[in-house]
């Protein structure tokens, strides 16, 4: 008798199992269940169908290829190969592809599409411009209707409420919307060119226009959004967003048309498009690609209080180093002044104390032109932050209406008849109650 040990035992099976070609090559139907992404990338996850589970993984560098990766429960088609994990004494499926169940089609197209406009460069860095810093007025491409415009105005109005925000509506998914996203991504590229509208047009008139949001979500057109002529000033960003959906609600995102129209924008474009794990074709010729929605606001944006943060800062080292040059200078003076005391003829002593005055001069005309101009500076900046002080808004005339929560209303369609609401204004708050439509 010759008894193998469990190492020699288990070395056999995995040679077994590496040399049987169905098992290094091999594509299965499951369901995803215990899926994990653990802190070095790689997935752990197990495959399953009604009559048996095989435990799974896949290496961080192949999830990493991946533009879609599946939640608990989907179906999927992984390809990849079966060995056995010695440490355990269990074989195990090595995933390196993993596609939805049924979509194989999309994912072909997806993948084509993909590849040749990387062929074509537009996928490259260098053709990407940088978003700009502090936009005053950010164009939206997306759903009038969806829940993402909401996050996306929630989003700005806290971060920087000193932008305006214009709405270019489109559907996002069936038939229509890629035809209607390239018909709102161009109409966001025509309104840099200011052209004018005539001001007594009607409200018929005014239908095909975008939406303006004047602070991110205050009204301008009877406590609606207001419609924005061309010419009221040029898009600094545009934001082009949806929720999150199937691979086929996202679908209009992988078209070509959108591709080339996102490419062909004039003006930055930042893509929010479903969750952190959907990646469109959109996403990719993009000039910034934010996880979600509420992500492409914070990408597209400052963050006011970061801003504040920085001027006193800047406020503070100025203060330090104004002080700090012009006693340094004053040290240098006098320590010139007694060497030529000491060691010049007089007639030399007073050349050079002239010298010294016209040194002297010079040196606080440059010291205090430089101040006024740091404090001119400054006052521009206070007077920026002072316009983001809601107090100020309410000193105008502007009121605030809240419900009984606290929340603040911001269309009538939050409230309802006999609802009671606080109107909050620059003299104080009073109670109002809604008596009808």
């Amino acid at each position: 008798m010759n008894p193998l040990t469990i190492t020699q035992l288990t070395a056999h099976v995995t040679s077994l199992f590496e040399q049987d070609e169905l098992l290094r090559d091999v594509w299965v139907l499951a369901e995803v269940s215990r899926w994990t992404r653990a802190a070095s990338g790689h997935i752990y996850f197990s495959m399953k169908d009604s009559g048996a589970v095989i435990n799974s993984l896949m290496w961080r560098g192949n999830a990493h290829r991946h533009t879609w990766l599946p939640n608990e429960g989907d179906q999927i088609l992984a390809h990849g190969h079966v060995t056995v994990y010695p440490e355990r004494g269990q074989y195990q499926f090595y995933a390196d592809e993993i596609r939805p169940a049924g979509r194989g089609q999309l994912y072909a197209q997806f993948e084509a599409l993909k590849e040749r406009l990387a062929a074509e460069g537009l996928f490259e860095e260098e053709r990407k411009r940088p978003i700009p810093v502090s936009p005053r007025r950010l164009g939206i491409v997306t759903s009038q209707s969806a829940a993402a415009l909401q996050d996306v105005l929630r989003v700005l109005r806290q971060r920087w409420p000193l932008a305006d925000s214009v709405l270019f509506p489109t559907q996002v998914q069936g038939a229509e919307a890629p035809g209607q996203i390239v018909a709102a991504l161009a109409a966001a590229n025509m309104y840099t060119t200011k052209e004018g509208t005539p001001r007594d047009s009607s409200r018929e008139d005014l239908a095909g226009l975008p939406l303006l949001f004047n602070d991110n979500g205050s009204s301008t057109f009877d406590s609606e959004p207001g419609h924005a002529w061309r010419g009221d000033g040029h898009l600094d960003t545009i934001l082009l967003v949806r929720g999150g959906g199937s691979i086929e609600d996202l679908w209009a995102f992988n078209e070509e048309a959108v591709a080339y129209a996102v490419a062909g924008s004039n003006v930055p474009v930042v893509t929010g498009i479903g969750h952190e794990t959907d990646f469109t074709i959109a996403d990719f010729v993009a000039d910034l690609r934010a996880p979600t929605p509420t992500g492409a606001a914070v990408a597209a944006t400052p963050d006011r209080w970061e801003m504040l943060d920085g001027v006193k800062q800047t406020r503070l080292w100025l203060l330090r180093a104004g002080s700090e040059e012009v006693s340094g200078r004053r040290v240098q003076w006098r320590e010139l002044r007694r060497r030529l005391v000491r060691s010049a003829p007089l007639r030399q002593i007073d050349l050079a104390r002239q010298r010294l005055d016209d040194v002297e001069e010079r040196l606080r005309r440059v010291t205090s032109n430089e101040l006024r101009r740091r404090k001119e500076q400054l006052e521009s900046g206070k007077a920026r932050l002072e316009g983001l002080n809601p107090s100020g808004v309410l000193s105008r005339g502007y009121s605030i209406v809240q419900k009984s929560d606290g929340a603040v209303v911001s269309a009538p369609g939050q409230t309802s008849i006999g609802e009671r609401l606080q109107v909050r204004s620059a003299g104080g708050a009073y109670p109002v109650q809604r008596e009808s439509d």
